[in-house]
């Protein structure tokens, strides 16, 4: 699995891990499993927005590395998350306009890896991420990120597009990419900004990009359809980069 050494198992151990606060991504639970302490799982689950799979005996052995999963395996994440206030510090510090990645659903941990490192290199002040249907900060994404995810903020949300109209209402304007955009290097992208990639299949959501002030597209002239989500992100990033060396 890549992060198995982040991997959670039986009831009690994964009980504990709640209780310690340790940030959790994902819990698969055998499907049917009823007993009291299965429920106490799944009531800490809830309480944290952490997301469930219902999963058959032969894909929990799988995954396993023990042996000794008792209907229960956790995928813990490999960093903390940051808050929103983190991203906000860190803009502060360094008496910048705040510059912000806002992914819409990335599945794919090398894809997450590969965007937090842009986001360090690019100087943007923080990374989000929706809680469901996207990978979290898992050990590839830690490795594939380079040592970025030490110094570069994610932020866990659970509503994309209510943390986009927060952040508008504190200065930020938002782009997102989309083919049918206006090409990238019209757009004036100065200022306090949030930069929104979508998903590697689907691209930004209909909701999320409603509520863009901008969308932004990248000249293609080669024969395929598209660019890989991490360097569409690049691509993007260092145009806004570039707008606000000049």
């Amino acid at each position: 699995m890549g992060y198995t050494e982040f991997t959670i198992e039986g009831r009690n151990a994964v009980i504990e891990a709640f209780r310690a606060g340790k940030p959790i991504d994902k819990i698969f639970i055998l499907d049917g499993c009823q007993d009291g302490p299965v429920s106490t799982i799944k009531r800490e689950a809830k309480k944290k927005d952490v997301m469930i799979k219902y999963v058959t005996k032969e894909r929990l052995d799988q995954m396993s590395e023990t042996g000794k999963h008792q209907g229960v395996i956790a995928y813990a994440a490999a960093y903390e998350y940051a808050e929103l206030e983190d991203i906000f510090d860190k803009a502060r510090e360094k008496g910048e306009d705040p510059f912000i990645l806002i992914l819409d659903n990335i599945e794919d941990p090398h894809n997450l890896g590969a965007i937090i490192r842009t986001a360090n290199l690019a100087g943007a002040h923080g990374v989000i991420i929706p809680k469901n249907r996207a990978v979290g900060l898992t050990a590839t994404v830690a490795r594939t990120s380079a040592g970025a995810l030490n110094f570069t903020p994610v932020v866990k949300v659970t509503n994309i597009t209510k943390t986009i109209q927060e952040l508008k209402d504190r200065g930020l304007w938002f782009v997102c990419a989309d083919m049918g955009g206006t090409e990238m290097y019209k757009l004036n992208l100065k200022g306090p900004i949030g930069l929104v990639i979508g998903n590697e299949g689907d691209g930004v959501s209909r909701l999320v990009k409603e509520n863009c002030d901008m969308i932004a597209s990248i000249p293609m002239k080669g024969d395929i359809d598209s660019l890989n989500a991490s360097v569409a992100a690049g691509v993007l990033a260092y145009e806004i980069v570039r707008q606000r060396l000049q």
